[in-house]
């Protein structure tokens, strides 16, 4: 049987008995209900639409007590598109659609495999070069100058439109906390529009203003520098992650309440997506082994910080 595939992680801190009464949970970035005259059951979903969001924490067991804290999943491969962009996408066409307007077309740069199930899903797909945002053939303005060409097109303009971060704030930033009764001390995250870190971490804030929000960084990326050091400096080689890391500060990362950031390396991403799969069985990609790997750095870092007696 093929394991099933997870999105992109997260990671939180629990207080528990544990590491001197810290204790840590990670997740990596289908439950809501719906009914029809009374007659359908709770669990039902509404459609396509209906099942995006409210997505299950799976525990890593092997990993949990190898590290000695609660480190989960959350299974965004149950999303309808199999991803978390899920969230994103379903606000950013309900604000189109609010404002009159609707897509038909897209560009994007991204790997051939997914080029091929947007084909087969029926979107018209024009691949282009990979290039950094301040060239006018960088994907992103293209696809401007592409949707305004033609008639009945828009620019969902992913990175920079906050409906993005909307849809974290409003749905997964309230599953995460209901979801581990609101007993966070961190999470984690790597980041490409900004959208899930601002919005997770923003409700979490409003919840908790001492839950740590930590962004984790992949190679090549401007991000690790600028919240350590507040520089907009490109980290060292570049990663073979795809849709995280960035070179710049985008709309919806501005004003984010990131406390902290973890700097993760391919050789660490990779090392953790086959532990993922060799031990605990789930086939993941890089982006969520990056993650998991910033989990438990973050998790380190604590435990160091404890055993010094500079965390209480």
């Amino acid at each position: 049987m093929i394991p099933p595939m997870i999105s992109p992680a997260t990671g939180i801190i629990q207080r528990d008995s544990a590491l001197e009464n810290h204790k840590l949970q990670f997740w990596c970035p289908v439950k809501s209900s719906c009914e029809f005259n009374n007659m359908i059951p709770k669990e039902f979903r509404h459609g396509f639409i209906g099942m995006v969001g409210n997505t299950p924490l799976i525990r890593f067991n092997n990993l949990s007590e190898k590290t000695g804290c609660e480190i989960t999943a959350k299974a965004e491969h149950l999303n309808p598109g199999g991803s978390v962009k899920d969230r994103a996408a379903l606000y950013l066409i309900k604000e189109a659609e609010e404002k009159g307007q609707s897509s038909k077309q897209m560009s994007l740069t991204t790997f051939l495999e997914k080029i091929d199930i947007l084909n087969t899903l029926g979107a018209d797909v024009r691949p282009v070069p990979a290039v950094p945002f301040d060239d006018p053939m960088n994907y992103n303005h293209q696809a401007r100058r592409f949707a305004e060409g033609i008639e009945n097109a828009i620019w969902t303009n992913q990175f920079d439109n906050i409906s993005n971060r909307r849809a974290h704030f409003e749905m997964t930033g309230p599953e995460i906390w209901q979801q581990t009764d609101g007993r966070i001390s961190a999470v984690t995250f790597s980041t490409g529009t900004g959208g899930t870190i601002a919005g997770v971490g923003s409700f979490l804030k409003s919840k908790n203003p001492n839950v740590k929000v930590i962004l984790a960084d992949p190679e090549g990326s401007v991000l690790y520098n600028y919240f350590k050091h507040g520089e907009l400096k490109r980290s060292d080689g570049s990663s073979i992650t795809e849709g995280i890391g960035q070179g710049r500060v985008t709309t919806n990362l501005q004003g984010a309440p990131i406390d902290d950031a973890v700097f993760v390396t391919d050789k660490e991403a990779v090392e953790m997506t086959f532990f993922l799969l060799h031990e605990e069985g789930f086939f993941v990609g890089a982006s969520s082994g990056l993650n998991v790997a910033a989990a438990v750095k973050v998790r380190n870092e604590w435990k160091r910080l404890i055993q010094q007696g500079e965390v209480r």
